[in-house]
């Protein structure tokens, strides 16, 4: 409740107040992928351009090239949505997002971070295990051993994925056919689905075929639940305590100085973007 409080209260701050930075330059926007950004073939993913600044125009890229898009992306607030239908492999690539102000001058941001879109099925499945057998203690270590079933004689990668994530949690170079991803200190938030996949390095991007869910559960010893959650509590609310006071001395500031403050409600940008 509190972390959706203060995220709420941060949004709304930031629309009043981040326009520009400093120097007059507008902040670079976040890229989102949902379901995830690993996904296998002739499914749908959507696409989540994200800035805190109000009556933007967004725009898709896919390496350097834009998407086209049958309609003006345009939004008053909230993130602007670019919805990939019926994906085929060569749609894989690296995927930016950027905005410019609709009025003049039509100066862009800086393109996001960029997001990796991966269409799985083009190469063999993998096999993932770990060394541990059975329940794992919270605060123990956790390998997972990836391993793909041919050796490729080209640049790869592999990731880690978890059910119920939107991205990789982690990504790891080949030690030959395989390689190790180590979970450390894991607690409860670690139990889960794992699975892995490789990928080529470089356009065009091919990926494996995810292999099979590996479950990982975790045990907590008892007394250990209640004194850690407590003290994780505390200190949620102290820091919570902290950024409240922040923003109350922002909104105040912001009270004072702002003459027009004009209305409008929240929305998101929904259009279709037909992948090339």
């Amino acid at each position: 409740m509190i972390s959706k409080l203060l995220s709420l209260l941060c949004f709304r701050l930031c629309m009043g107040q981040g326009d520009t930075r400093g120097d007059g330059s507008l902040p670079k926007p976040s890229l989102s992928a949902w379901p995830s950004s690993v996904v296998p073939a002739n499914s749908n993913v959507t696409l989540r351009c994200w800035t805190p600044t109000r009556g933007m125009s967004f725009v898709l890229r896919k390496g350097g090239i834009i998407l086209e898009s049958p309609k003006p992306l345009d939004s008053t607030e909230g993130p602007a949505e670019f919805h990939l239908n019926n994906l085929k492999i060569r749609n894989a690539g690296e995927y930016t997002c950027e905005y410019y102000r609709k009025a003049f001058p039509h100066i862009p941001s800086q393109r996001s971070d960029v997001l990796l879109l991966l269409v799985t099925g083009h190469l063999s499945k993998p096999f993932l295990q770990t060394h541990q057998r059975g329940t794992v203690t919270a605060g123990g270590r956790v390998t997972l051993q990836c391993r793909q079933p041919d050796q490729l004689f080209l640049p790869i990668m592999f990731a880690l994925l978890k059910a119920g994530t939107s991205s990789a949690i982690q990504l790891r170079s080949p030690a030959g056919k395989e390689t190790d991803f180590s979970l450390e200190d894991v607690t409860a938030g670690d139990a889960g689905n794992y699975s892995c996949v490789y990928y080529q390095a470089k356009s065009p991007f091919w990926a494996s075929e995810r292999s099979d869910w590996l479950e990982i559960l975790v045990t907590v010893p008892p007394g250990t639940t209640s004194s850690n959650y407590t003290l994780g509590n505390f200190i949620r609310l102290g820091l919570a305590a902290i950024i409240l006071i922040i923003m109350g001395a922002f909104l105040v500031e912001a009270w004072h100085s702002r003459k027009v403050s004009p209305g409008g409600s929240v929305r998101g940008l929904q259009t279709r973007v037909t992948p090339s």
